[in-house]
C-alpha cells in the first residue's frame, strides 16, 4: 500500500506542478499516454488532448465499463509556499483534477496487474476541458462508449472529511451555462451625458435587474443562481462609455428551468440596454446539463465504497450543489454514478479551502482509497452476471 501511495502522490504532484488550461493539456496528455504505455495499456488520443486507455480482461465476459477523470487546470494564480506548487504562472490545479487523474492512473495500474481476474474491457477516459464544458463530447462522438454498461467517476470534496465518500442517486449538481453580453451605447463627454448613451450605466442596471429574475420570477423551491463575475466598460474617467461587457453564469436544476431562465436573462439584458438608449447582444455557452446519478449505478458504487471506506463512511445525503461538472454529459447517454471523495482534513488547513481557491489543496492520503474505489467499481460491474 505504501508503494501505491507513493506512486499516486508522485503523479498528483507531477500534474500539480505542470498544470495546463482547458484545451491546452498537451503535456498532460503526453505524460498520461506514456505512463499507460509503460503499464502495458493500449491507448490513443481522443480529440487533441484527450486520452483513452483500454484494459482487456483475460477472463470470461464481454462487458464494458468506463472510468473517467478530468485533466484541465484553472486560470488561477497559486498561493506561494508549496514545494509542489504550480510552475506555470497564472495556472493552477485548484479543482482537484490533478488528484482525479492520479486516482485513475492508480486504478488503471491495479486493474492492469489483475486483468486475469475479470473479463471484458475497462475504458479509461482522461478527459480535457471540463472547466469549459468541453472534452466529454469528443469521447461520446467517437463511439468508443457504445455498448458500455456503466460509467463511474469521482471529484474531490473539501467539504467532506478525508476518509469519507459521498454517493447520492438523482440530482447532485446544477446545469451550468455561461453568458457574455456586449452592450453598445454612444460616447460623449461626461459633462453632456444627454449627448451619449452610457453603456456602463446600462451594464450596472442589468446586473441589478438580473437578480430580480431570481427573487421574483422563479420559485424559491427551484434553486437558481445568476451571477455576473466580470464587467468591463469605458476608456477614460471623464467620458460616457460607448461599450460594456458582462460575463456571467446561470445555474439551474432542470432542463425546463434552464431554458426559461436563459430566456429571461437574455430579455432582461437587452431591454435594459434599450431603456437607456443602447442595445445588447447576448451569446451563450452551454457548459454542462444537470448531473443526475442513476439509482442502480449508485447502488453498485455504494457496494464498492463500502468495501473500501466502510459503510459508516459512505454519505448518501450530500447536499445539492449548484456547482456543475460535465460528467453529466455521460450520464445523459448511459447509466453511471459520480462520487464525491472527501479530501478535507482540519489538521491540514488548506485542504478545507473551497474548490477554485488560490490555496486549494487536498489530503493526499485520500488518493489510494480513491483509486481503489474506481477499480472496485469497474471490477464489480464486470463480474456481474449478464
Amino acid at each position: 500500500m505504501k508503494q501505491e501511495q507513493e506512486y499516486l502522490i508522485q503523479w498528483r504532484r507531477e500534474f500539480h506542478q505542470d498544470p495546463e488550461l482547458s484545451g491546452r493539456e498537451y503535456r498532460t496528455a503526453g505524460k498520461i499516454k506514456a505512463e499507460l504505455e509503460r503499464l502495458g495499456i493500449e491507448s490513443c488520443r481522443i480529440g487533441e488532448t484527450g486520452v483513452l486507455g483500454v484494459i482487456c480482461g483475460e477472463g470470461k465476459g464481454e462487458r464494458k465499463v468506463a472510468l473517467r477523470a478530468d485533466t484541465d487546470a484553472l486560470p488561477v494564480e497559486e498561493k506561494e509556499g508549496r514545494a509542489y506548487g504550480s510552475n506555470n504562472p497564472g495556472v493552477m490545479h485548484a479543482c482537484g483534477h490533478d488528484g482525479h487523474t492520479a486516482c485513475l492512473l492508480g486504478a488503471a495500474k491495479v486493474l492492469q496487474e489483475n486483468r486475469r481476474e475479470f473479463g471484458g474491457q475497462v475504458l479509461l477516459l482522461f478527459q480535457p476541458g471540463e472547466e469549459t464544458g468541453l472534452g466529454a463530447e469528443d469521447f461520446l462522438r467517437s463511439g468508443v462508449l457504445d455498448g458500455t454498461k456503466r460509467i463511474f467517476g469521482l471529484h474531490m470534496a473539501p467539504e467532506l472529511r478525508a476518509g469519507t465518500i459521498g454517493i447520492k442517486e438523482g440530482l447532485n449538481n446544477a446545469a451550468v451555462d455561461q453568458f457574455c453580453a456586449d452592450i453598445t451605447g454612444k460616447a460623449a463627454h461626461v459633462s453632456v451625458p444627454q449627448m451619449g448613451a452610457d453603456a456602463l450605466y446600462m451594464a450596472c442596471q442589468a446586473v441589478v435587474a438580473l437578480q430580480g429574475i431570481v427573487t421574483r420570477r422563479t420559485s424559491p423551491t427551484d434553486p437558481v443562481i445568476i451571477g455576473v463575475g466580470k464587467m468591463t466598460a469605458g476608456s477614460t474617467y471623464n467620458a460616457v462609455a460607448s461599450g460594456a461587457r458582462l460575463e456571467g453564469t446561470v445555474r439551474t436544476i432542470s432542463q425546463e428551468s434552464r431554458r426559461s431562465v436563459k430566456k429571461m436573462t437574455d430579455e432582461t439584458i437587452k431591454r435594459t440596454a434599450e431603456l437607456y438608449g443602447g442595445r445588447a447582444e447576448v451569446t451563450w455557452t452551454e457548459i454542462a446539463p444537470p448531473l443526475i446519478c442513476h439509482a442502480k449505478a449508485c447502488e453498485e458504487a455504494r457496494t464498492a465504497a463500502n468495501q473500501i471506506f466502510g459503510e459508516k463512511n459512505v454519505i448518501a445525503d450530500r447536499p445539492l450543489s449548484l456547482g456543475g461538472d460535465n460528467f453529466a454529459e455521460y450520464l445523459f447517454r448511459l447509466p453511471g454514478a459520480y462520487a464525491y471523495l472527501g479530501s478535507g482534513n482540519p489538521a491540514k488547513p488548506d485542504t478545507t479551502n473551497s474548490l477554485h481557491h488560490e490555496a486549494f489543496d487536498l489530503d493526499e492520503a485520500v488518493l489510494a482509497p480513491g483509486a481503489a474505489f474506481l477499480a472496485a467499481c469497474a471490477l464489480n460491474t464486470l463480474k456481474c452476471p449478464e
